[in-house]
């Protein structure tokens, strides 16, 4: 038997399925779609993977900012996790599945909060401290990750804002305590 989801998303879920449903429709126009596939397959892991590596390259003391990418980002990974699997939200697309249509496959049923989002924060944050000059790429590539969650059907608007107040959170826990 499958956990049962908290009272308040039921709640959220009827506030925000309408608008999901209205940003979902434009993923019909394939240029779009592409574009938000495009962004959330990267937010997968590639762009986050080469900017951890890349840091001896990117800065004077890259070398130790790899411990401290790959230390946050597994603890945000756990962390994440752990609250995913115990809230247990559906996903849009599963809740109003004739209203919303999902366009990418899901890595798992639950949606809050969203992880692609998360991340994109978390490492902007990260960049914005340490490699500054990479925020020109890193921002906008953020802004279309966290708009691509909710424009494929996979997250509500509010998975993306948590995902996001989360990455910011983990990102300044990391500064403070690794400096």
């Amino acid at each position: 038997m499958r956990p049962r989801p908290l009272v308040v998303f039921d709640r959220l879920d009827l506030l925000e399925w309408q608008f999901c449903q209205r940003i979902s429709r434009l993923s019909l126009y394939r240029p779009w779609r592409i574009t938000l596939q495009a962004a959330s397959r990267l937010g997968d892991w590639p762009v986050w993977v080469l900017l951890i590596f890349a840091q001896p390259w990117l800065q004077p003391q890259g070398g130790w900012r790899i411990m401290q990418y790959s230390v946050v980002a597994l603890f945000a990974i756990a962390v994440y996790r752990l609250v995913k699997t115990r809230l247990c939200r559906e996903r849009p697309y599963i809740t109003y599945g004739d209203g919303i249509q999902c366009c990418e496959p899901a890595r798992d049923r639950y949606s809050f909060p969203s992880g692609h989002t998360m991340h994109a924060v978390m490492f902007s944050v990260l960049v914005a401290s340490h490699t500054p000059w990479l925020l020109p790429i890193i921002l906008p590539l953020t802004l279309l990750i966290a708009i691509s969650r909710v424009g494929l059907g996979l997250h509500y608007v509010s998975d993306v804002l948590a995902g996001a107040a989360l990455g910011y959170v983990f990102a300044l826990a990391s500064l403070y305590w690794m400096g």
